[in-house]
């Protein structure tokens, strides 16, 4: 995986951050290989957690996915799609 600079916010708390990080990464990661449905939504759920706003995530899903050239938002719709114990790959 590349070495990217994750859209944070300097208001979280270093626990946010690295669950922040976590989702970005395991995101990316789906593009490249298969990852558990499990994994996505359970780190998404703690990413809306810490980004409550629909206009907060678009923007920072839009910042990663510009500079991943991934996109956050298919990561999660193909997860919820997903059966139970399947894994995603984008």
């Amino acid at each position: 995986m590349s070495e990217l600079h994750m859209p944070i916010s300097m208001e979280w708390s270093k626990e946010e951050v690295i669950d922040a990080v976590n989702f970005f990464q395991t995101v990316e990661r789906a593009h490249h290989k298969a990852v558990p449905r499990e994994d996505i939504l359970a780190l998404y759920n703690r990413f809306k957690e810490i980004v409550p706003s629909k206009s907060e995530e678009k923007q920072l899903f839009r910042t990663f996915d510009e500079r991943a050239e991934v996109s956050c938002w298919q990561a999660v719709q193909a997860a919820k799609k997903a059966e139970p114990g399947e894994k995603v790959k984008l």
